[in-house]
């Protein structure tokens, strides 16, 4: 027993890449209900008493929110316990991603980080907590990585063996059952200027259905369907995609729906290093929810957990009254409304496997030990110089207890630019109950409603 203890902590400290050796033990899923958190992160708080323990999350809304509003900050009360800038950046380099730290050497004076109390927010349904126990004992990994089995509604592998199942865990995590809502993209040039792309968004996630089984959900994650909004000269673009739990079995489904030739195409290689669309070419589609797709391109490598200052609780930028105009800024976001918290995170490397071709050579991805989300990622080029730097700013929404994104932004270093997708501009709240069927994301459906 001694010796089965030590292997997986080892496995978990140091990391290895490829498939797991085994599902884990009854004891190791017990850990779930006390060591760890039902997600699988460490329940207690570090030794220095800056991450405090997880106590179940935010649980329940501010008294000022009400229902079908925008979510506002539960913590308004909270000052910045310092600012990280160019200046004092030595002070806490041992805590920062070599993203931050380019950033700081590239842009000086003009990017800051404010540092705040960390609070461990990240909270789900307990059904979902009861799928995180039960995926625990059962979920293993197809041949080579490409899919899981044996898994169904949120992250399979709780308790980590590899790299591989940590990025799984990402890709699969929960997100609600169903959402709605509207967002505005942009590429700002380098002094500043943009012209946005506003998109409407609805997911189906087939995968996180209650009540859903692996065997009946034919092999998809989730459906999503995108309606351009505007400029006039995109709207009426409709792109619908069928994620797939196997890609390499069933690659992902994409459908393109052109305004000006009124016809709804294939897309198949709306995938990997493919230009996401509307990004100017500073973003892969396999960046889009900081990574998704069939991880077969890589080996990935656990390397274990660290503390860093990552962007969390992200209210300030989510807030009703905040406009595009107050975000963007030449070179980066401003920093100002930007909230970065001390947490642990997993670190897995990616490096591109010998005869694929892909535009980044090696990743870097740092996720929330509480959610299982990437907070940021950096993406290295053919000569393994640091290209891009990407980041997830996260809340905690309320109408549907999920952890996930309100804003992404990729910085690409070498043309100081950067694309940023999730600028509310003032639209609706999310909405997670929009009573969606299945049969709504079919390729005539979409045919269908671009006639309209």
């Amino acid at each position: 027993m001694r010796n089965h203890v030590a292997a997986f902590v080892a496995a978990v400290l140091f990391g290895f890449s490829g498939q797991a050796l085994s599902a884990v033990t009854a004891a190791e899923a017990a850990q779930l209900d006390g060591k760890l958190t039902p997600v699988g992160a460490e329940r207690k708080g570090n030794t220095a008493g800056s991450i405090p323990a997880w106590t179940g999350g935010l649980t329940s809304p501010p008294e000022s929110w009400r229902k079908g509003t925008v979510e506002v900050n539960p913590f308004p009360d909270d000052q910045a316990l310092f600012v990280i800038t160019a200046d004092n950046l030595d002070l806490y380099r041992d805590k920062l991603s070599d993203g931050h730290v380019r950033m700081f050497e590239q842009y000086g004076p003009d990017f800051f980080m404010p540092v705040y109390q960390t609070r461990r927010t990240a909270a789900f349904p307990e059904h979902v907590y009861n799928k995180f126990r039960e995926n625990a004992l059962t979920a293993e990994l197809l041949d080579n990585g490409n899919g899981v089995r044996d898994t169904i509604m949120t992250s399979p592998f709780p308790v980590p063996k590899n790299g591989l199942e940590v990025i799984w865990n990402h890709i699969l995590r929960y997100r609600g059952e169903e959402i709605t809502f509207r967002s505005a993209s942009a590429t700002p040039q380098t002094d500043g200027g943009y012209n946005p792309v506003v998109n409407d968004y609805e997911y189906f996630f087939a995968y996180s259905k209650k009540g859903a089984k692996l065997e009946e959900i034919d092999n998809k994650i989730f459906y999503l369907k995108t309606d351009t909004i505007s400029p006039s000269s995109l709207a009426g673009t409709i792109t619908l995609v069928h994620e797939t739990l196997d890609q390499i079995r069933s690659p992902r489904l994409a459908w393109r729906y052109d305004a000006g030739s009124r016809r709804l195409r294939r897309s198949p290689n709306l995938a990997y290093e493919t230009d996401l669309p509307n990004s100017s070419s500073l973003r892969s589609v396999d960046q889009k929810d900081m990574y998704n797709g069939a991880p077969n391109q890589y080996d990935w490598t656990l390397k274990g957990k660290r503390e860093l200052f990552v962007p969390y609780n992200a209210y300030l930028l989510h807030g009703a009254d905040v406009k595009a105009e107050d975000v963007i800024r030449p070179g980066h976001i401003n920093q100002a409304l930007s909230r970065y918290e001390l947490h642990r995170v997993w670190v897995v490397e990616a490096k591109r496997r010998t005869g694929i071709n892909h535009i980044y050579n090696r990743r870097v991805f740092y996720l929330d030990e509480d959610s299982w989300q990437i907070l940021a990622s950096e993406e290295y080029d053919e000569h393994d110089n640091l290209w891009r730097f990407s980041e997830a700013h996260n809340i905690s929404y309320y109408s549907e207890p999920v952890f996930w994104t309100t804003m992404e932004m990729t910085y690409d270093l070498r043309a100081k630019r950067y694309y940023i997708d999730g600028l509310d501009d003032g639209f609706p709240p999310y909405d997670f109950n929009p009573g969606f069927r299945g049969s709504e994301f079919t390729a005539s459906a979409a045919r269908r409603a671009a006639r309209r």
